[in-house]
Formats: structure tokens, sequence, C-alpha cells
């Protein structure tokens, strides 16, 4: 429980220097991605570097997680680390966590094969979780805690998103 103390204190102390200054907690993330053979890309944010790929059989090399996997691995862990936060913020011991992420897709809307939605049609998540506390005690702090998930909130209200285009224009062969 010593980790989950050392949790709450920084929360709290977060909490309080956002409440003072609320412009601290606003910014805007960016990530680059490059295709960098076929299908797999290379993602690049600070000093992080993840991967992609799409399985061979859909044309990637099959050497790096995919989107879709990657997406679901940004849900579960953000949920998990929400769940600890508030966990500690509110004093509920947990002695493990773990989150399962499931969802439903046809991959025939990616090949227009078919007039399915490319997203999910259904995401569903199981919190498994080991602590002394009652049921009730451990709903009442994942409620809270899914009120302030980042990418609970994608995943759950749809986004706006906006395209921009920068084109570089090659010169043409002339033969």
């Amino acid at each position: 429980m010593k980790e989950q103390d050392s949790i709450k204190h920084k929360f709290e102390r977060n909490a309080k220097a956002l409440s003072l200054k609320p412009n601290l907690g606003q910014g805007t993330g960016v990530s680059v991605t490059r295709i960098t053979n076929g299908l797999s890309c290379e993602i690049s944010e600070g000093d992080w570097k993840l991967h992609s790929d799409m399985p061979n059989q859909i044309g990637g090399n099959g050497s790096a997680p995919s989107p879709g996997v990657l997406g679901r691995a940004a849900l579960g862990s953000c949920l998990a680390t929400g769940y600890m936060l508030w966990a500690s913020k509110l004093d509920v011991p947990i002695d493990k966590l773990e989150v399962c992420i499931e969802a439903d897709y046809d991959d025939g809307a990616l090949f227009a094969s078919s007039n399915a939605f490319p997203g999910y049609s259904e995401v569903r998540y199981t919190v498994k979780i080991k602590s002394p506390r009652s049921l009730l005690e451990i709903e009442k702090f994942l409620d809270k805690a899914e009120q302030h998930s980042p990418y609970l909130d994608v995943f759950s209200r749809a986004q706006l998103c906006k395209r921009n285009i920068e084109l570089i224009k090659t010169q043409k062969n002339e033969s």
C-alpha cells in the first residue's frame, strides 16, 4: 500500500496545482506516424518510439502489433491507470487489478466488402480486482474513476476530427 500512498500524495498535489492554475493541465499531444516498410509504421511522440504493422494475410509484415491492438491497449491501460489513481485517492486498497478489453469488428468494412462501420460495433471491458473492500465500495470508486477516464471518453463519445494535408509534389519522370 506504500505505492498507493505515494500515488495519492501526487494525485492531490497535481489536483491542487491544476485548481490554482487550470492552464497547466491544457496541452496538445502530438505523435507522428511514418510508413517504414509496406504497412509497417514507426510512431514517435517525444522520447517514445512505438511500432505498428498489419498481419501478413492483410499485406503487412506481421512485425508489430496492429493499430487495433494499440487502440485496445490504450483503452485498457488508461482504465487500469485511472482505477489505481482513484483507488489511491479514495483509500481503497488494491492487491491486484486487471482490465480485459473485448472489441467486436468487421474487417469487411476495411476492404469495402460489407456495409458495416469500419470501427467497433461494441466494446466491452471486464475489471478484475482483488481488494478487501465490498463490491459496493468497488463499484463506487470505479464509477468515479470512469467519470475522469480520457480514453473511456474517447471510445464513448464522438470526437471532432479535422484533416489537414501537406502535399509535397514530386517531379514527373521524363523518359
